[in-house]
């Protein structure tokens, strides 16, 4: 079953799992170490993200060693572009007000 990003995405912990990763490769019980929930809680939630591609597992003896897989990211940072434009045009605008705020109480 494939998952998609999005989906994959929606939920808090999924979104913790992958800023964890980010910053390296982890052991799933290190991964589990950091959550309140049980380890085959956090599995479930690995596997999620497995499913969408967001990570990928190797076999390290007995421990299963989890990075993050930035590719499908892609597919996020593209739907985001046009709020990102949005967004950047309402902060200018912000900033260009503050200034003028600024000159007239100045």
């Amino acid at each position: 079953m494939t998952v998609p990003v999005f989906a994959a995405l929606a939920d808090p912990t999924r979104r913790r799992l992958l800023d964890l990763l980010a910053a390296g490769e982890r052991s799933a019980g290190e991964l589990a170490a950091e959550f309140d929930i049980s380890r085959p809680g956090v599995s479930r939630h690995l596997r999620v993200l497995r499913e969408a591609g967001l990570v990928e597992v190797r076999r390290d003896a007995q421990r299963r060693v989890y990075r993050l897989r930035p590719t499908p990211l892609a597919e996020v940072d593209a739907w985001l572009t046009p709020y990102r434009r949005l967004w950047e045009e309402r902060l200018d605008a912000l900033e260009a007000h503050l200034d003028r705020t600024a000159a007239e109480d100045g």
